[in-house]
């Protein structure tokens, strides 16, 4: 089913559109939690909270993309679980992540006055004026969590070339932001 026909069975307040949903977008809803958890018990509750969310939100919010959204809300309580698990044990892969970006992206400590959403905006731009072979290892990297060797696979390059690719892109969105006023 298209994506506008399911958003309408949430207007219409149809649980069909949960079903929907879970058929469409299920698996990568469970992907994305599973690479942040690495707990199938965790990565299902996610999923199923995810529901919940969109219930709740759909409407009044419409969204643009239903994928891009379901998926905001997946990543979003995934990484509140695993902020909340992290304090007895934490996930490599992930963390790496966070490491990785952490040299990049401002915090209050460093860039008072800079709110998350205008970061938010300027890595936007940022990605949007990026080849997009660069674009999409970033995401994938920083947003879904997959690994360097899933993002190879998926784009035919070797880990080595991935590595590059993001290596550069962090280094050139670190640049980015100080040009544009924030500053690490």
């Amino acid at each position: 089913m298209e994506e506008a026909k399911i958003i309408d069975l949430y207007f219409a307040r149809d649980e069909q559109a949960i079903k929907e949903t879970e058929s469409k977008y299920g698996k990568v809803m469970y992907a994305m939690a599973f690479r942040i958890l690495n707990n199938h018990e965790d990565a299902e509750e996610c999923v199923n909270d995810t529901y919940v969310g969109l219930w709740n939100a759909i409407p009044p919010t419409r969204p643009n993309s239903l994928m891009a959204f379901a998926c905001k809300i997946t990543r979003n309580l995934s990484l509140k679980r695993f902020q909340y698990l992290s304090r007895e044990k934490r996930c490599a892969d992930v963390t790496t992540s966070f490491d990785e970006l952490e040299s990049v992206l401002a915090d209050e400590r460093f860039a008072p006055g800079v709110s998350d959403e205008e970061v938010g905006k300027l890595i936007s731009q940022f990605l949007r004026a990026q080849k997009e072979e660069v674009r999409f290892a970033f995401i994938r990297k920083y947003f879904f969590f997959d690994s360097i060797k899933e993002i190879a696979e998926i784009c035919s390059f070797t880990e080595s070339k991935v590595k590059n690719i993001l290596f550069h892109a962090r280094n050139d969105l670190k640049e980015y932001l100080r040009r544009n006023g924030v500053e690490i």
